[in-house]
């Protein structure tokens, strides 16, 4: 980890720097495990309505087949010398039954919409539980910034 030159920020200042990459970045790393096929990883675009990450994917690939049966998961932003990690747990909905609100959103913000595709897609919502976030080992002490779904000061 890099340790040069890093200012350890106060967890408010966590807070404000994780939502604005929130709402300004475009993939997250999503972690899901099944049972019987153990634990997979992919990127896919992703939106922040200002309480819950939405995604989407194919009704029939291993993500949707993963958080039907097993609905936790954690979400990670691609940059490593910037850490956020959030986990929660999945709720879904296809396509057909998605609130327009964040179906349109998504669809604005990738100018692509899932619903107008051949095929089934799945929209998956995780509100966070418990958010990490950390810049370099200075960082590390303090990284929690919400717990069982409370920001912490």
């Amino acid at each position: 980890m890099r340790t040069t030159g890093i200012v350890r920020r106060r967890t408010a200042e966590r807070r404000r720097d994780t939502l604005e990459r929130l709402v300004t970045e475009r993939d997250v790393w999503v972690s899901t495990a099944h049972p019987d096929h153990g634990p997979h990883q992919v990127p896919l675009w992703f939106l922040w309505d200002g309480r819950a990450v939405w995604l989407c994917t194919s009704a029939t690939s291993a993500t949707a087949r993963n958080v039907r049966e097993e609905p936790r998961v954690r979400l990670a932003l691609p940059d490593t010398s910037d850490v956020m990690l959030l986990q929660g747990e999945a709720e879904c909905f296809l396509d057909q039954d998605v609130p327009q609100g964040p179906a349109e959103a998504f669809a604005a913000k990738f100018g692509w919409d899932p619903r107008a595709e051949q095929g089934s897609f799945l929209y998956v919502r995780v509100v966070p539980k418990n958010v990490r976030a950390w810049r370099g080992e200075p960082e590390l002490r303090g990284r929690v910034i919400m717990r069982d779904g409370t920001w912490l000061e």
